[in-house]
């Protein structure tokens, strides 16, 4: 469609705020301030879902390693090698700490989540899974949390073994349908995939329900992109055997994840990614793996990376995870009233469709009389920066229009939601 937007200058109405959404529970503007990025910028940031802002620390610790005793970690014996072996060791007992796993050697390091996933494919999936067993997984969750089995599913059938990937619905609150999921469960499924808090919809999946019906044969696979660095999370307390994490996502740098593997699973995993480092070792018959987590390890890791993340995590620890949860449901909370009445909103599975105090920080909706894609273009005029369109979920690759996607952080304020809830509130006078 055309359309000619307002001038950047043209005001929102002004809309009287509902007292019931106290400023108690959030961090102070201030906080702004250790964020670089944000300190001096005019936009309001308000795609954290996708990446969040870098705390200063977790730029100069990238700056540092490059900058001051560059070296390879676990590859010599001299100070710099050995200083960054301990550290990474060290952020490796962090992250352990962090996300509630039982020892370090359940923590491995990998490039991402999206390649965390393809690792429990890969090291898992290609020589557990036998002909006719099932992977339950939702074909609305994000394409790296789908696309891996569909190609186990391809590369399997290569060599004679059949596998079924088994839907499950999601519920209009964007949780995973427990109920469904239940009666799916059947004597050849072998892993249940979810997302932990869904990167669209911002429901939030435990599975607290389900965890005396799911049998011990069956793994679960937790994706906890979106949820770790926002609220917090504990694999054990989860019942997870495999949970992965982005480190770009919890205030660290791009080209870091976690993947997570309960000890129970280690006897079953093979070298995905074999080569210097990898814990294992040639013999006269062949081939022998070792332990974990080197065994998923091969190659030079992401030290910057890894170091950075270590620098995340102890700045999400200052700031503590309870806190920083809260601060993103009274966010979200603010943004449904703002937007509940805009004439033309309708909201996508989530929290806009729950009750009470719901939501940790995303919410995803469409405006009638303008697609996604237009009305981001628009809102970024006026320095909401915002994302759009299907947020790769390859289900809804197609479809024409998408929506906008709200996230938010500890950076974000009162003040940025309700700004940009006037300037919806303005659009749809023009567009509705």
């Amino acid at each position: 469609m055309e359309f000619s937007p307002s001038r950047p200058d043209h005001p929102a109405p002004v809309v009287t705020r509902s007292p019931e959404f106290p400023p108690a529970g959030l961090f102070p503007p201030q906080v702004r301030d250790s964020f670089p990025a944000l300190a001096e910028a005019g936009e309001v940031y308000l795609d954290s879902a996708a990446t969040t802002q870098k705390p200063r620390s977790v730029i100069d610790t990238v700056r540092n390693y490059h900058a001051s005793a560059t070296a390879n970690a676990a590859r010599g014996t001299y100070p710099w090698a050995t200083a960054l072996t301990q550290q990474i060791a060290a952020v490796r007992a962090r992250t352990a700490r962090f996300i509630g796993a039982g020892d370090p050697g359940e923590i491995v390091f990998t490039a991402g989540a999206t390649a965390a996933l393809n690792a429990v494919a890969l090291s898992w999936g290609l020589t557990a899974l036998r002909d006719g067993d099932e992977i339950l997984y939702s074909p609305a969750d994000h394409a790296a949390n789908v696309l891996p089995w569909y190609l186990l599913r391809d590369t399997l059938a290569r060599f004679g073994r059949r596998i079924e990937l088994v839907p499950y619905r999601m519920t209009p609150s964007g949780r995973a349908d427990s109920a469904d999921i239940a009666d799916k469960i059947g004597p050849r499924t072998r892993l249940l995939t979810v997302s932990h808090l869904h990167h669209v919809f911002g429901g939030l999946t435990a599975l607290d329900d389900l965890r005396d019906r799911i049998p011990d044969r069956v793994l679960v696979c937790y994706d906890c992109s979106q949820s770790g660095g926002h609220l917090p999370v504990d694999v054990a307390a989860l019942g997870a055997d495999f949970a992965v994490f982005a480190g770009h996502k919890m205030f660290a740098a791009p080209g870091t994840g976690v993947l997570y593997c309960h000890r129970r699973v280690h006897p079953d995993l093979r070298p995905f990614l074999p080569g210097g480092a990898t814990d294992a070792r040639l013999t006269t018959d062949g081939f022998e793996t070792g332990r974990m987590p080197g065994l998923l390890e091969g190659g030079t890791p992401n030290i910057p990376g890894i170091l950075a993340l270590g620098t995340a995590l102890e700045a999400l620890d200052s700031y503590g995870m309870p806190a920083v949860a809260a601060h993103n449901r009274i966010l979200t909370r603010r943004l449904l009233d703002g937007l509940r009445d805009v004439p033309g909103v309708d909201f996508l599975p989530g929290p806009g469709h729950g009750a009470g105090d719901t939501g940790y920080g995303i919410v995803s909706f469409t405006l009638d009389g303008i697609s996604a894609a237009d009305l981001g273009f628009v809102l970024a005029e006026y320095g909401f920066l915002v994302r759009t369109g299907t947020h790769c979920v390859p289900a809804a690759a197609d479809a024409e229009t998408g929506s906008v996607r709200v996230s938010t952080h500890i950076y974000t304020g009162l003040a940025d939601i309700d700004h940009f809830t006037d300037r919806v509130r303005a659009l749809a006078e023009e567009f509705v």
